[in-house]
């Protein structure tokens, strides 16, 4: 059966060709296609090794600066050269690495080191009045620590650092005003950049790998919870969800649960840390959303305070979306007094009979993409507040 299985498959093939002693020029071939930021060079030679350093002539001889350019992925495979000889081709596809240089990547050693280093801040306390206490609010998101816009990931560093300490000093000068017992810390969300945002059409612009933001954004909070815990009785903090967070999307969708994001993982990471000294920390309280929830409720002095990142509602839309919640009777927005949110990147504060709305600037200097469509820069920092039983009635924008 075989033989006749050969003989129907049989094909008329033509006389082999003379063969010629191997001709570089004409057997070792090259080629090389750039579009953009990319580069496939196709080089054939007698091994890998030998394949590499004639890729990166190739890039050299047009004018290219090889140490511009670094491989991201490659094929080989063997051919058999005119004499008979077996070779190897290889095509490689190279990067410009000029997104990162561009961008000037910081060294995350010498952020960490920033942070570290940076002295707490040490008001002194005052508390002039006794009976029962007010809670002062810090309130800040949207640090997108990763992008190079406005003065990049440093800028947003350094001002989210100098931003808690002079928070804390101002927690000092209020309770020249108030009996204050209580901080609550909201962070509000997009505390990292993240490459799901825009289909992965950020990816360039974000020089620090996800890795690298969650790590800043850990220590931040860290940083946060050791300025203030030694300076109330009762220290509470709460994250949520913002849209760069998000863990995963497939063709631009979430896939996971509501309250799963890089965002509320960071506080639960500083909340693991700080149980491991209850001595220390055993009079701090950390909070993020239920399961598959976007919110989440603290009582601060009598005040219901909700906190979401801002991407439920269209821009000016918050009271409607606020009375759509209240009108399911078991969803803590029918009794809530106070609504913390971000997302916008500016300064929005109002009130509508005695509730009130706190939308927070970001953290970040700027959106460029934002500055293009519409000529206006950021004007970041956070907010502080002081709140009692539903009232509010201190509002103040701390920047640097």
């Amino acid at each position: 059966m075989s033989k006749l299985l050969d003989e129907l498959l049989a094909k008329p093939i033509g006389p082999a060709a003379q063969t010629r002693g191997a001709d570089p020029e004409r057997d070792f071939t090259r080629q090389i296609e750039v579009k953009g930021d990319e580069a496939d060079v196709t080089v054939r030679g007698e091994t890998f090794e030998d394949n590499e350093s004639a890729a990166t002539a190739v890039l050299q001889g047009q004018g290219l600066d090889p140490s511009q350019w670094t491989v991201t992925g490659l094929r080989s495979s063997e051919w058999t050269m005119a004499n008979g000889d077996t070779g190897v081709s290889t095509r490689f596809t190279f990067a410009r690495t000029c997104a990162s240089d561009a961008a000037g990547r910081p060294a995350l050693d010498e952020l960490l080191a920033a942070i570290d280093s940076t002295p707490p801040a040490t008001p002194e306390v005052h508390a002039v009045k006794d009976g029962e206490g007010f809670t002062f609010l810090v309130i800040l998101g949207d640090m997108q620590f990763g992008k190079i816009d406005g003065d990049g990931v440093e800028g947003t560093l350094r001002r989210t650092i100098d931003c808690l300490n002079q928070a804390a000093e101002l927690l000092a000068a209020y309770r020249l005003r108030f009996t204050i017992h209580h901080v609550h810390i909201s962070w509000l969300g997009d505390h990292v950049e993240g490459f799901v945002s825009q289909g992965g059409a950020n990816v360039w612009r974000t020089p620090l790998t996800l890795n690298e933001q969650i790590r800043l954004t850990r220590r931040v909070m860290l940083h946060a919870l050791l300025i203030f815990a030694p300076l109330v009785e009762r220290l509470t903090m709460a994250a949520v969800p913002g849209n760069h967070g998000e863990t995963v999307r497939f063709a631009g969708k979430g896939t996971t649960r509501y309250d799963d994001s890089h965002d509320t993982e960071s506080l639960i990471a500083v909340k693991d840390a700080a149980e491991l000294n209850p001595e220390r920390f055993g009079h701090v309280e950390f909070y993020v959303p239920d399961t598959d929830e976007l919110a989440v409720v603290v009582d601060c002095s009598g005040t219901v305070v909700v906190q979401v990142h801002g991407n439920q509602w269209r821009p000016g839309k918050h009271w409607e979306w606020w009375k759509g919640q209240a009108f399911d009777q078991t969803s803590a927005m029918h009794v809530a007094d106070l609504l913390l949110a971000g997302h916008l990147h500016h300064e929005l504060i109002e009130a509508d009979g005695p509730r009130t709305f706190i939308q927070a600037p970001s953290m970040e200097s700027e959106s460029t993409w934002w500055r293009h469509m519409k000529g206006s820069r950021g004007a970041p920092g956070l907010i502080v507040a002081v709140t009692k039983d539903g009232r509010v009635p201190v509002k103040e924008v701390v920047s640097k």
